[in-house]
């Protein structure tokens, strides 16, 4: 069958009954009592028969690892000898097909070392139940006369906790209810040093609401967040798994929990007769809820992925009710646990019964971390240079490891990491090379091909080997730097391109550093190039400063490189037509400063190199983003002079968004989201609706202060940001980026 998701988890019944007798128990308690009719002990059989359906589903689905939790009921009522026989089956059966983990959930009564014994040898996990401290335990979690069963917990905790078996100890489980203190149930399970802790909202429906002992529609929200200030308070000194999964989608990572988020369910449930059964949580919604109609004698999993109620629970964003598709919770809180949505009229497709607590919680998390969960990239330009500066080392780490084999690259290599031991001058040479914008767009060329397997290792190997031999003119080091040449020309990324040649050889060259520059010596000649010595063949990198103040701006026209924007770059400009773009190129920078100075400061922070390119501006006169690192511009070249100012400005905002969106999270990429965009026919991604926005806030500064306003403009800018306000798939940090359109907006519109 195609369009299946994988199950990943089983949830194996192995006893169907159990030793306390807690109110709150979905099995027992809820609407569903099926268990009343099945066997109180699993069965060789249907062990051995389940085994045999996960080995299988491993196999067809090639899956790396799949987990089987160990349930009940109480599962340690089934006794050392009955759970022996599950982990030999399932260890032998998975064995060279996919990797097995074992865990446990028990209530602890019945824990000894036996049963740790056991789960020693087979590296079963154990999580235990507990709702806190004494009395927040004994309020539900009680023997069936009325006894506590809390001293008999805090033992098996203790026992867990200690060796030879603190590595089998998962973590605890707690119910919550709002009836009890919040910071004492938190210390009481902190004070066990579990790996983990769980909060799980009890089982309830539209049909059985929860309790709400003040009749407050978010009292387990407000009961939560107290729990969230009291752990962070405290430092976090253990993961909670529900405040992670939601710091997580927050974020734009995935949820970390079945009971939020929007990522598709991968579980089964096996009863203890074999029965195949969806979440075993429906059974609070109503009687068969679970029910798939399958075994594991005579149907396989995938034919339980198939059924329509798993599928449900697999439609992300779709699979949701109408009004939670329009939430901008919803990737945090994904509609809550699907038996919460539970109504008799029409089933699932309502929002959470717990929905006004899930909004507060997911808001008040929100609230209380986004300035640290806030990427600092996006407010340090200083920030955002290093994230892009170590990100460009590590694809050229990624692209060294593709490459180390070859003689060389290894060459080359090796002299970069010259370069790096010969003190300041040496790394300060080899950062400005490798934070060259076009040295980027190399690595990923060179990336792509590898994984096309068109790899030309001497190609990349001439380019390293150029780049280390820039970074010792540049660094005036002592060290051996040849080049290999090409079409009778070598270019020196940041130098310029000296010609060794006729057009059409090929060959090898030594360069170093002279007082006066640099020379090369080719053969027993030697010939000197560089800034002042006057060289035919050497071609130096032009430059242009965009003020008094600031610092040089490449003029880029001779890098191989540079022919990664989405129209073709100009060929190398002759002397007049350098002279005649500075001149285009200070009025407009001139223009700008006069016109929106904010916006001008902001563009010139990072810039590095401008590339003309061939033809007039497009339309709306924009600039142009290519595959390259940070810094670099494209600006046509025969663009007028307030052309090239708009060029210049949009540019930058195009570079400076696609800067942080390599380094940082603003959206989510896993949903179907789309946005009806002002200036577009059909709706788009947020991708696409933030990156118009971000040009055109820049954009509509621009043309009202050189008197060309865009009629109608501020307001659909306005609408924009409206929608990205609502848009789910942001991340604290997209918001960030929109408070800070907004702001810009304002002064705009002031």
């Amino acid at each position: 069958m195609t369009g299946l998701i994988a199950f990943r988890e089983i949830v194996l019944k192995v006893h169907s009954r159990c030793d306390l007798a807690c109110d709150h128990c979905y099995v027992y308690e809820h609407a569903d009592q099926s268990w009343r009719a099945r066997p109180k002990v699993i069965s060789p059989e249907v062990i051995s028969h389940t085994a045999s359906r996960l080995a299988e589903h491993a196999r067809d689905h090639a899956l790396p690892s799949v987990t089987v939790i160990l349930h009940g009921g109480e599962p340690l009522l089934a006794g050392p000898a009955r759970l022996r026989l599950v982990c030999e089956e399932f260890t032998r059966a998975l064995s060279g097909i996919a990797a097995l983990d074992l865990r446990i959930h028990t209530n602890g009564l019945q824990l000894s070392s036996r049963y740790l014994d056991l789960f020693d040898e087979y590296g079963v996990r154990v999580g235990i139940s507990l709702d806190g401290d004494r009395a927040a335990n004994d309020r539900h979690r009680r023997f069936a006369d009325g006894r506590t069963s809390h001293p008999l917990v805090l033992a098996a905790v203790a026992l867990l906790r200690s060796e030879p078996y603190r590595h089998l100890y998962q973590g605890l489980l707690c119910t919550v209810d709002v009836a009890n203190d919040p910071v004492a149930v938190l210390d009481a399970l902190v004070e066990l040093e579990p790996p983990r802790v769980d909060f799980l909202l009890p089982h309830a429906t539209w049909e059985t609401p929860p309790a709400r002992p003040d009749g407050a529609p978010d009292a387990y929200a407000r009961w939560l967040l107290r729990v969230f200030d009291h752990w962070d308070r405290l430092g976090r000194p253990v993961p909670v798994r529900l405040f992670e999964s939601l710091l997580s989608t927050l974020r734009g990572g995935p949820s970390l929990t079945e009971s939020l988020g929007l990522a598709p369910t991968d579980l089964v449930v096996v009863e203890t007769d074999g029965t195949l059964e969806q979440v075993d949580s429906l059974k609070s919604a109503f009687e068969g809820a679970a029910a798939t109609g399958f075994n594991v004698f005579d149907h396989a999993f995938d034919q339980v992925a198939a059924h329509p109620g798993v599928r449900a629970r697999q439609l992300g964003l779709a699979g949701v009710s109408d009004s939670c598709r329009r939430c901008p919770v919803v990737r945090s809180c994904g509609g809550g646990l699907y038996t919460h949505r539970y109504r008799d009229r029409n089933g699932f497709d309502n929002p959470s019964v717990y929905c006004t607590d899930l909004r507060e919680l997911v808001d008040g998390v929100e609230g209380r971390t986004a300035a640290r969960e806030t990427a600092p990239q996006l407010t340090d330009p200083a920030e955002l240079a290093r994230s892009q500066e170590e990100l460009t080392r590590i694809l050229l780490a990624r692209l060294h490891a593709d490459l180390a084999a070859d003689p060389g690259w290894a060459h080359a290599w090796e002299l970069l990491a010259a370069v790096e031991r010969a003190g300041e001058a040496g790394t300060d040479a080899l950062d400005a090379v490798l934070d060259h914008p076009f040295t980027r767009t190399w690595v990923l060329a060179a990336l792509d091909a590898a994984r096309d397997g068109e790899q030309d290792a001497p190609e990349a190997a001439r380019r390293l080997t150029a780049l280390a031999a820039a970074a010792v003119l540049r660094g005036g080091l002592d060290l051996p730097a040849e080049v290999a040449y090409r079409d009778g020309e070598v270019y020196l990324p940041t130098l310029g391109l000296l010609r060794l040649g006729e057009p059409g050889t090929e060959g090898r060259a030594a360069l170093h550093v002279t007082a006066e520059g640099y020379a090369v010596r080719d053969g027993r000649a030697e010939h000197r190039f560089g800034p002042t010595a006057g060289d035919a063949r050497w071609q130096p990198v032009r430059t242009w400063s965009p003020g008094p103040d600031a610092a040089p701006v490449a003029l880029e026209d001779l890098d191989p490189y540079r022919n990664c924007f989405p129209r073709p770059p100009r060929l190398r400009l002759g002397a007049g037509e350098t002279e005649e773009w500075r001149g285009r190129l200070d009025r407009a920078w001139a223009l700008l400063h006069e016109t929106v100075p904010e916006f001008a400061r902001a563009a010139a922070t990072g810039l590095t190199t401008l590339t003309p390119l061939a033809g007039g501006p497009r339309a709306g006169g924009w600039g142009e983003a290519g595959r390259h690192g940070p810094g670099a511009l494209g600006v046509p070249y025969a663009a007028g002079v307030r052309e090239t100012a708009l060029a210049l400005l949009t540019g930058r905002r195009r570079t400076r968004l696609r800067a942080l969106t390599e380094v940082t999270d603003l959206y989510a990429l896993d949903g179907q989201w789309q946005h009806r965009s002002p200036w577009r026919e059909r709706p788009v991604p947020v991708s696409r609706l933030l990156a118009d926005v971000h040009e055109r806030v820049a954009v509509e500064a621009y043309r009202r202060a050189t008197a060309t306003p865009e009629p109608g403009g501020s307001d659909r800018i306005h609408r924009a940001l409206d929608r990205l306000s609502e848009a789910a798939e942001l991340t604290v940090t997209g918001k960030s980026l929109v408070a800070e359109l907004r702001y810009e907006l304002k002064t705009v519109d002031a």
